[in-house]
């Protein structure tokens, strides 16, 4: 990207930190802010001292925010732009409209469909018309996007609480609020502190419990396979980055699941489920990634 171009304003709105952004993509980042999640009150407060700075000191061409949700995300509703029945303590309600600037377009979706937007524009999403991106940290994250557009309708994406199969002998009940053993109650990084009572980076990758996230995320990408139909899956978050050989059992475990049924009999599963290109930059170019999109579309609107 140009530094010459007018930046966007990116938040990445996290579990435990937040992240805000200036600039035009990966390779033209301005500025850069972090700081933890506490409150709303606090949190956003602080994220639009930043913005407010930003704007003040310089043209934001617009605002992108990708947030941990679920979010209501329909512009009818009365409750547009607020967290809705988040797990996370004192979150739903949020208001994340606070972070809009005056006269500037604004785009707000989750932060797994934002990591998906950007792997479109600048990761190993490039060129392709339908694509996943799934984060396992500490939830389970899906964003689907097809024919370039992310998929919405009640609401966005939640696939990361689907229930799938369970392991035979596998008994746990499952560590999700709302629905037990879905596929982020088992496989999730709070999932397996729960069951385990200590953090999933200490394990080692004998440790029999991987089994059990293997079969669940494998559970979760066949299904998505079948009713999405992607052409690639992006597979990121704290629990599998940097754990090349449990993407090679994933990769096994998926081609093993679809059983080379329909078109996925000629799937190159080492081309086909890979980890992001973006790395963990894909959450805040998410943010960034969002701006643009919120740009483009006012370009199309008032080129109609």
């Amino acid at each position: 990207m140009s530094a010459g171009k007018r930046p966007v304003a990116g938040v990445e709105l996290g579990g435990t930190k937040c992240v805000a952004v200036l600039g035009t993509g990966p390779d033209d980042v301005r500025d850069e802010v972090r700081i933890p999640t506490a409150t709303p009150d606090e949190t956003l407060g602080r994220l639009a001292d930043v913005l407010a700075g930003w704007s003040a000191s310089g043209e934001i061409s617009a605002v992108g925010v990708a947030s941990f949700g679920p979010l209501q995300l329909d512009p009818a509703a009365p409750d547009h732009g607020r967290i809705v029945r988040t797990p996370k303590p004192g979150w739903s309600g949020a208001d994340l409209t606070r972070l809009m600037i005056p006269d500037r377009p604004f785009a707000m979706d989750t932060d797994v469909t934002g990591a998906a937007l950007a792997e479109a524009r600048w990761g190993r999403a490039q060129g392709l018309a339908s694509h996943i991106y799934i984060t396992v940290g500490t939830g389970v994250g899906v964003g689907i996007i097809v024919n370039g557009n992310a998929v919405g309708g009640l609401g966005h994406s939640e696939a990361g609480h689907l229930r799938v199969g369970r392991l035979a002998g596998d008994t746990w009940p499952g560590a999700c609020t709302f629905h037990g053993d879905c596929v982020e109650g088992l496989a999730s990084g709070a999932a397996l502190a729960a069951r385990l009572g200590q953090s999933a980076e200490i394990l080692s990758e004998t440790d029999p419990v991987w089994e059990t996230v293997v079969h669940a995320l494998a559970g979760l990408m066949h299904n998505l396979v079948l009713t999405a139909t992607p052409q690639r899956i992006l597979l990121g978050g704290g629990v599998v980055t940097g754990k090349s050989w449990l993407l090679t059992r994933l990769r096994d475990a998926l081609s093993h699941s679809l059983a080379g049924y329909a078109h996925a009999g000629g799937l190159d599963m080492g081309q086909f489920l890979q980890s992001p290109g973006l790395g963990d930059r894909a959450g805040p170019m998410g943010a960034l990634a969002l701006g643009l999109e919120s740009m483009d579309k006012v370009s199309c609107r008032s080129a109609q």
